[in-house]
């Protein structure tokens, strides 16, 4: 299913839609969660959480979203946080200049590049403006940081561009208070904020968005002494460098050279396994090594985790190695100690940076689970039963008879544990057809034998296969199915 499909279930089923949609200025790039987007996006996180912050006893804190101006000169986003963008002489509008220069010409310029490599190809290949044909001003950046005013005074602060400063910033207070050893991780979930410049695409380019990071400390001396590297070295990774794809274990990876050491390629292949998991399809997913004016200006190796969609080549995931610019910094800006002790020796911790997407990733969950059965007229996603919106959906064959009382009664029951949907409107099969859309694993189905023998037919999404069973045995029966793996 395609991009416009996705969107198409996304309105009519809850999932997101525009931000203020009822107002004509609303901007764009922001986006809203509905009941079913909400669903879905907990139970990711919650996979999230149970496979990569509790498998390595990470520590997970809540920073502020608004921080001092200090922090961000520290970090570098005040002088580097910027896109490329030109300017139409004639009408004034306003485009990012490698986005511009990709669609229309084809040709692909990182978006670090030297201002001149944009102005040279926007020449050479005789770009005009999309609006009105007009030609552009000298390529010039343009910082993505939201400035806000504290106080009375409006003293310069700033919504975070991303979620990991402040796990910089406590990184002293966390390893000391919760006795931390390296390597640590430390993982934040929350919404940053950039002030992109051309916001498309609904999730997939943000303005206010959600961003799931992981930061782990570690001693630079040690990057192949890790031992538990032997838990993930036969996942098989899709490592891209160059225009080259080659399917590799972890241990592969690194005996040949294509990943620096083991400790970064553990966390690529536990990312691997994360979401093999949520049912993306990781056959069509690449670890693509960033060039030198790819990389953020804070990386010293870098890898996009990228997954193939119906529009192309999804970044998911940025796995920067930060090296100790970031405590570095802070710890020169603040002046501070940020050094540790690591087995007697004092050491300035490097990072290794997993930061996520959530927005673009439950996005590709969807697209990449939603299925035209047009055998059986209906469209189905087929997403992995714990993370889908609703488990169960419980439905009275009609509202007479007892049925509807009956019905009620198993809902009370379900919903306490199970995320249940009680229906008893309409012709059973479109109630069913409902189910399929935002992806319930399970229809259950009270009729007339139900008030005889206590027993209900439950109906299976994917099969469409039927089966009675008894009230009392339900509870193990969802449970198998909808629990996390």
């Amino acid at each position: 299913m395609n991009y416009d499909e996705v969107m198409k279930l996304a309105l009519e089923r809850g999932f997101y839609f525009p931000s203020c949609e009822v107002y004509g200025d609303a901007h764009a790039g922001f986006w809203e969660y509905g009941p079913s987007g909400v669903s879905l996006k907990n139970k990711f996180l919650e996979l999230w959480r149970r496979e990569l912050i509790r498998r390595d006893q990470m520590l997970e804190i809540d920073g502020s979203q608004i921080m001092s101006k200090s922090v961000f000169e520290a970090s570098g986003h005040l002088a580097s946080f910027a896109d490329p963008i030109i300017k139409c002489t004639k009408c004034g509008s306003t485009f990012r200049a490698d986005r511009l220069i990709a669609e229309v010409s084809k040709v692909e310029i990182p978006e670090s590049a030297d201002l001149e490599d944009f102005d040279k190809a926007i020449s050479e290949n005789g770009i005009k403006c999309t609006k009105c044909k007009g030609g552009f001003d000298k390529t010039r950046r343009f910082n993505m940081m939201f400035r806000v005013g504290i106080g009375p005074d409006g003293v310069d602060a700033y919504l975070r561009p991303e979620t990991c400063q402040s796990i910089f910033v406590d990184f002293p207070r966390l390893f000391k208070t919760m006795r931390g050893k390296l390597p640590l991780g430390i993982a934040q979930v929350g919404k940053s904020f950039r002030n992109e410049i051309s916001p498309r695409q609904s999730l997939l380019r943000l303005r206010e968005f959600y961003q799931a990071e992981i930061e782990v400390f570690c001693n630079p001396g040690k990057l192949d002494g890790l031992e538990k590297f032997t838990e993930i070295q036969d996942v098989v990774i899709h490592v891209q460098i160059d225009s080259e794809i080659k399917s590799v274990t972890c241990k592969e990876a690194v005996e040949s050279g294509m990943i620096p050491n083991k400790f970064v390629a553990y966390y690529l292949g536990l990312l691997m396994s994360f979401y093999e998991k949520t049912g993306i399809d990781v056959s069509r997913s690449r670890f693509r090594k960033l060039g030198d004016k790819e990389k953020a200006f804070y990386a010293e190796v870098a890898f996009d985790f990228e997954v193939e969609t119906t529009i192309g080549w999804l970044e998911l995931v940025a796995c920067n190695y930060r090296s100790d610019y970031d405590l570095g910094s802070h710890a020169k800006k603040s002046k501070e100690k940020f050094e540790v002790m690591d087995d007697d020796v004092k050491v300035l911790p490097h990072v290794f940076e997993i930061s996520m997407g959530i927005d673009r990733s439950l996005y590709t969950i969807l697209e990449h689970s939603l299925k035209d059965d047009k055998e059986n007229e209906r469209i189905v996603l087929s997403i992995k039963p714990y993370l889908a919106p609703v488990h169960v959906g419980v439905l009275s064959l009609v509202k007479k008879d007892g049925l509807k009382e009956k019905t009620d009664e198993i809902f009370l029951k379900l919903k306490t544990k199970y995320d249940a949907f009680l229906d008893h409107s309409g012709a059973i099969g479109r109630r069913y057809r409902r189910l399929d859309e935002i992806g319930a694993p399970f229809a259950l189905t009270v009729d007339h034998q139900t008030l005889e023998d206590d027993s209900v037919t439950i109906r299976e999404r994917d099969s469409m296969s039927q089966e009675r069973i008894k009230i009392s045995e339900l509870g193990s029966k969802l449970s198998v199915r909808v629990s996390f793996p």
